[in-house]
């Protein structure tokens, strides 16, 4: 297919960027459509470790042209880091293997500090957000008085950002949080508006020749489906639209694009989320730190954004049903299938029951799950260490009737499942 699109099946955190990774070996381009550098991918690459916020993870392949779309929102200092690290290990980010939407919009120091005040304001009602100004950046955009990547390229752009410091002070003072001052931002972002002029293009024009010339591009989103605007677990969602239809409108490609992809949906063996919300099959205790791990290593459940313990669970069903439905997924990949070795037993949420009443399906999206309560079915585990299996009849029995259970719930089919962090611990179904 020339246009891929891998999407987060649950909360995020899924595991999207060594999928992508492993995609992106076959693709020519590599695009993200949502999002800011509130997302991270990581991927690891023998002893590398790559920790990726905005840049999307099939630029480490070297035949890969990397495209931040108009969809997103950019922090300049992190994208410049990102650059930096991949730069010294031997990974060009050359203009002509990163392409940026001029249509992008741009982060800055007042949205991180609007974010933070905005929290903080909130108290116990607070959404737990990262706190780097994806919110406030969505909102000027919507609001039509954001900075956009375009404006870099203007003579004034200096003083619109000063104009845009004094704006946040301003209602900064409404919160009684600390002004900003606006010389030593305007003079960043206009030394950030020198070094990214070249990268700038109209990336939805070059995607349009890219698939005319039927080269593949693979999509990278970022979050989760239950992150999604719309259709997350609303308020306990992100700024921006997570779902694969919104690639089309994050990248500026027509529906025609449409008609071409194949959406791969990225799911783990489990749940997880970081931040506050619902999740009916959490888990505590003794569970719950198995399923998270100590920490001691990246494939231990902590943000990689953040660095927060995420919250663990039992895999809801009912809730990736609706992911499938939401995003049109054609596949599955299962990561983390490692983490479930050595358990006894393991228990897969299927339904929801609610006054007595059995439900497969959310009666009104995942925004308010405190009615229900889950109903699982229970599989037994495994014992056998799969970190080396490479051959999917060589899994255990165990883990694919858990495997081909999901399926059939899901409604569609599992291609891929991951093994362990590493890049070929990868095992396809053929």
């Amino acid at each position: 297919m020339p246009l891929q699109i891998i999407v987060g099946a649950q909360w995020g955190d899924e595991g999207k960027g060594r999928i992508v990774d492993w995609f992106a070996s076959r693709a020519d381009l590599s695009a993200r459509y949502n999002g800011g550098d509130n997302a991270g991918h990581t991927v690891t690459v023998g002893p590398r470790i790559f920790k990726l916020h905005l840049l999307p993870s099939g630029i480490i392949h070297p035949q890969v042209t990397a495209v931040l779309g108009n969809g997103m929102v950019i922090n300049p200092r992190t994208l410049f880091e990102e650059m930096d690290i991949l730069n010294g290990s031997g990974i060009s980010t050359s203009p002509d293997r990163l392409r940026i939407s001029y249509a992008a919009h741009l982060i800055t120091p007042s949205h991180q500090a609007l974010d933070k005040a905005l929290e903080g304001a909130r108290g116990k009602d607070n959404i737990g957000t990262t706190g780097r100004g994806i919110g406030p950046a969505y909102t000027d955009k919507a609001t039509r008085r954001g900075l956009r990547v375009a404006d870099m390229l203007a003579p004034d752009f200096p003083e619109r950002v000063g104009d845009h410091v004094a704006e946040t002070n301003r209602t900064l003072r409404m919160y009684t949080a600390p002004e900003l001052d606006p010389a030593p931002v305007c003079a960043q972002y206009r030394e950030f508006a020198d070094r990214l002029k070249p990268y700038i293009a109209d990336t939805s024009l070059e995607l349009h020749a890219a698939m005319q010339a039927g080269k593949i591009i693979l999509v990278e989103a970022a979050q989760g489906t239950l992150l999604d605007l719309d259709f997350g677990t609303y308020p306990f969602v992100t700024s921006s639209s997570t779902t694969a239809p919104a690639a089309l409108t994050g990248l500026g490609l027509g529906l025609d694009a449409a008609r071409t992809a194949s959406v791969v949906g990225v799911v783990k063996a489990f749940q997880t989320r970081v931040g506050s919300g619902p999740f009916p099959t959490e888990l505590t205790g003794d569970l719950a730190m198995r399923l998270r791990g100590s920490g001691a290593n990246p494939w231990d459940e902590y943000g990689t954004t953040t660095g927060r313990p995420r919250r663990v669970g039992w895999l809801d069903g009912v809730l990736l049903r609706y992911a499938v439905r939401i995003n049109g997924l054609s596949e599955l990949t299962v990561t983390k299938l490692d983490v479930l070795s050595g358990m006894e037993n393991i228990k897969l949420c299927t339904a929801y029951r609610q006054a007595g009443k059995t439900l497969d399906d959310l009666p009104f999206g995942p925004s308010d799950l405190s009615p229900y309560e889950p109903v699982y079915e229970q599989f037994p585990g495994w014992k056998e260490d799969v970190g080396g299996v490479r051959n999917w009849n060589e899994l255990p029995s165990a883990a694919r009737d858990y495997l081909d259970r999901i399926a059939s719930l899901a409604g569609v089919p599992i291609r891929l499942a991951s093994v362990g962090p590493e890049r070929d611990q990868v095992v396809e179904k053929v």
